[in-house]
């Protein structure tokens, strides 16, 4: 894509972002209101993905005690709960990146109304306000992007894994998932821990903020 190109699709996208605040404003959503419904729906992607991450998981275990049959049967449900998986942890990324950008948006604005408020009083208090609120949320947003970057090796060895079995569509291809499994189940251990954290990340912070918001 040439540089010019680029630049009319950023332009684009900004005008998009911008018919999008305001339609949302004429309804009484302001920017505040978007990005708490946006960690709200954040969070329960990430619960929709922990219970797939283990859904999955159980799907390899139960694998494991194969006694012989059809190994094509075996790799389509693998393959059927990874693209599962897969495609849950696709939208949690999606969804943090939709929240980068309306809390990106929305602290520059809080910060360009501060510059011109006349109130030293007032403008002070919301500037407070403002560092409190992004230290939160930035603390959120750390705990989300640390799901994303631990989700994605989990994913990756279900998917190594279903590959395998794919190239290979024999007993001991899905006899090989015994060596893997145990590190498997710590893996998703891990991240179902850190999901949970972050859920409790968002409802603190989506309760801290002022009553309104």
């Amino acid at each position: 894509m040439s540089r010019f190109a680029l630049v009319l699709l950023c332009f684009s996208l900004a005008s998009c972002t911008e018919l999008y605040y305001k339609a949302q404003e004429k309804i009484g959503n302001e920017k505040r209101d978007i990005l708490v419904d946006r960690i709200k729906k954040g969070r329960e992607d990430q619960e929709k993905a922990k219970e797939q991450y283990k859904t999955t998981l159980e799907a390899f275990q139960a694998a494991t005690g194969f006694k012989g049959g059809q190994t094509e049967e075996v790799y389509k449900k693998l393959k059927k709960s990874y693209d599962e998986a897969a495609g849950r942890t696709k939208t949690v990324s999606d969804r943090i990146t939709s929240i980068e950008q309306v809390s990106s948006d929305m602290f520059s604005e809080w910060e360009k109304e501060l510059s011109g408020m006349k109130n030293g009083e007032l403008r002070n208090k919301s500037n407070v306000m403002l560092k409190s609120t992004r230290r939160r949320y930035t603390e959120l947003l750390r705990k989300m992007k640390a799901v994303e970057a631990k989700a994605k090796p989990v994913v990756k060895a279900f998917e190594d894994q279903v590959l395998f079995i794919k190239h290979n569509l024999n007993a001991e291809a899905i006899t090989s998932l015994k060596s893997n499994v145990i590190k498997m189940d710590a893996d998703v251990q891990i991240l179902i821990r850190d999901i949970e954290i972050s859920m409790k990340e968002a409802d603190a912070f989506i309760a801290s903020l002022p009553p309104g918001s």
